[in-house]
């Protein structure tokens, strides 16, 4: 199915009366809303469900001070309309064993580190990837055209696989889709953000975004460039149809993951599982601990984070620990999650050992693991190959 271009809501949604007035401490930003009445407001959702309207600066205050949040101005159904249905949200009993491996430890050793490095590296050239910056329109440019390059090279356009841009007519960046079709139009997705901030000076400051989320993003590419070489997943054979998703604008606040989840969710698409893959790179070697998987359980799908557990063991040689961040953080798989579909996110390692260096100037690829890299991309194949054939 072709994606259109979604219209947007009526730009005057950010605009509220005059008359509102409050005043709101979070952390230690102070929420004025006694603002000019032609001012722009935005409507921002915390993780503990709590709505309120912001302005630019107020908003960016809270990012700067460590405040995680939805920006939802434009999405306000995103989450409504699945309540009103008649269906509930679905639930799924994800397999309780693997039953791909001779297929899957083939395609293992053919994930390529090299191409992780030169991937990011070029991706890290940009100078920033914020949405609605030149720079960031240039980088998706770029990151569209490999991915075509990548799908053609192997022949696989010529059975059917597709990519395709998801159009944000309110960013200068747009999302991109790359669809794997099954026997069935039941979907598995991986998604990971192709955008950067620099938080001091979101357009025109230097953001590489190496680990936050270029590592995510070379990540999953690699994976698609492997399993476009199995001829009976390009072939259709597969039970279900598989996904991969770079949302654009995550760093101002889930934007492109609303934008295209929304989308799914009113046109009753059928998604069974989606992983998001944000910050697979950084590992802290000043610490005396073993590298491992960081399974994020603050706001996942539980059925799904255990069937993960699984993927690990089976297919990669790290352990994982379960972890989380409150409402200090968050990912596009929350989108999904809101949009009632089972998502789940895994990062680089415990959060409390996580990068360091993320939303300025220093995020940058000298501080990564390529190895650890892998890892997630053998996770990523792993979960994406077995659920592709898993009858659920």
């Amino acid at each position: 199915m072709k994606l259109s271009i979604l219209s947007s809501l009526a730009w005057s949604a950010y605009f509220v009366s005059a008359g509102y007035a409050d005043k709101r401490g979070v952390g230690q930003i102070v929420i004025d809303n006694s603002v000019l009445p032609n001012e722009p407001r935005y409507l921002i959702e915390f993780a503990d469900g709590h709505e309120q309207w912001v302005t630019d600066t107020e908003k960016w205050a809270l990012k700067k001070d460590g405040q995680f949040f939805m920006d939802t101005t434009n999405f306000p159904d995103l989450g409504k309309f699945r309540s009103q249905l008649e269906t509930p949200t679905p639930k799924y009993t994800y397999p309780v064993s693997v039953s791909q491996k001779g297929k899957i430890t083939p395609l293992l050793k053919e994930l390529n580190k090299t191409n992780l490095q030169s991937n990011l590296g070029h991706l890290t050239t940009f100078h920033n990837r914020w949405y609605n910056s030149t720079f960031g329109e240039a980088s998706y440019h770029w990151l569209f055209s490999k991915i075509l390059t990548t799908i053609a090279s192997t022949g696989a356009h010529e059975h059917g696989i597709t990519a395709e841009l998801f159009v944000h007519p309110w960013s200068r960046q747009n999302s991109i889709i790359v669809r794997i079709p099954g026997q069935s139009t039941s979907t598995i997705v991986v998604g990971a953000h192709q955008d950067s901030v620099n938080h001091e000076a979101r357009m025109d400051g230097r953001a590489p975004g190496a680990d936050d989320d270029g590592s995510g993003t070379v990540t999953i590419l690699e994976v698609l460039r492997v399993l476009l070489s199995d001829k009976k997943l390009v072939g259709g054979k597969a039970e279900n149809t598989l996904e991969f998703h770079w949302y654009a604008a995550e760093e101002g606040g889930m934007l492109g993951s609303q934008d295209l989840w929304e989308s799914y969710m009113k046109g009753g698409k059928t998604v069974k599982g989606m992983l998001q893959q944000d910050m697979t790179g950084f590992w802290n070697k000043t610490i005396e601990k073993e590298k491992e998987f960081g399974l994020m359980m603050d706001v996942v799908d539980k059925p799904l984070m255990e069937y993960l557990k699984l993927i690990i063991e089976e297919y990669t040689e790290l352990p994982w620990v379960e972890t989380g961040c409150g409402p200090y953080c968050g990912s596009d798989h929350m989108s999904a999650i809101k949009a009632g579909y089972p998502g789940a996110f895994i990062i680089e390692g415990a959060f409390e050992y996580t990068d360091n260096h993320l939303h300025g100037v220093d995020d940058l690829a000298e501080y990564l693991d390529y190895d650890h890299m892998i890892d997630h991309a053998q996770m990523t194949l792993g979960f994406l190959y077995e659920l592709a054939f898993a009858k659920f």
